[in-house]
């Protein structure tokens, strides 16, 4: 089942790069070739910017949601309000709305014309959420898609897709974890990935986050 309850449009053309893509990714390429950017190096802060920076801020909200039930309550009602508790304001997190996974319905976020994202909560949007596979498959086989991210659902729980815009932007909030009763809250945001909050991924279990550590 998927949901386009907002009819808004895109702030951007239809080609793979916008136009200020297109200056950064000319600029880049004259810098490099001038010797100033290390391109390794600056692969290096792009990754950390899109992985750990920008998530740690999402998931400590997601932590809060899943421990604080009145935080959880104000996020659902006013998430741009709720996550501005933290500090995380500006521009591509001024409309935001949470939803919440249950054992009956799996959220999971796309943006089908662009790639419109939650900076503030998310950092840099992932290479694979601007792609057109990923823009047109998550609407018309999202159950597919999931399983290409290796997330398999039990067959009672609906899968609802939200189709970000200029205008408003997601924040998926995933079921937490058994197993984590007493936890603090820095514990549980170091259960909660990137791709957990886009729905493309589930909160990692405590015994996989002991795995990867």
């Amino acid at each position: 089942m998927s949901s386009h309850d907002h009819d808004h449009s895109h702030d951007h053309d239809h080609s793979e790069l916008s136009p200020i893509e297109l200056r950064v990714r000319a600029l880049e390429t004259l810098l490099t070739e001038k010797g100033y950017v290390d391109p390794p190096a600056l692969d290096e802060l792009i990754e950390t910017y899109e992985t750990k920076i920008g998530p740690k801020n999402g998931a400590r909200v997601v932590a809060r949601a899943w421990s604080d039930p009145a935080y959880r309550d104000r996020l659902m009602s006013d998430a741009t309000a709720a996550i501005a508790e933290f500090g995380f304001t500006g521009r591509q997190g001024e409309h935001m709305v949470a939803v919440e996974n249950t054992p009956d319905t799996h959220n999971m976020v796309v943006c089908t014309l662009c790639s419109c994202y939650p900076w503030t909560v998310l950092g840099l949007p992932p290479v694979w959420y601007k792609s057109a596979p990923y823009r047109s498959r998550a609407v018309r086989d999202p159950s597919g898609v999931l399983a290409e991210f290796g997330v398999r659902l039990p067959e009672k729980t609906g899968i609802r897709v939200w189709d970000s815009t200029a205008e408003v932007r997601y924040l998926v909030i995933p079921m937490r974890p058994e197993g984590t009763e007493g936890w603090s809250e820095d514990q549980l945001a170091e259960l909660v990935t990137r791709d957990s909050m886009i729905g493309t991924g589930l909160a990692l279990s405590p015994l996989a986050l002991e795995a990867a550590q």
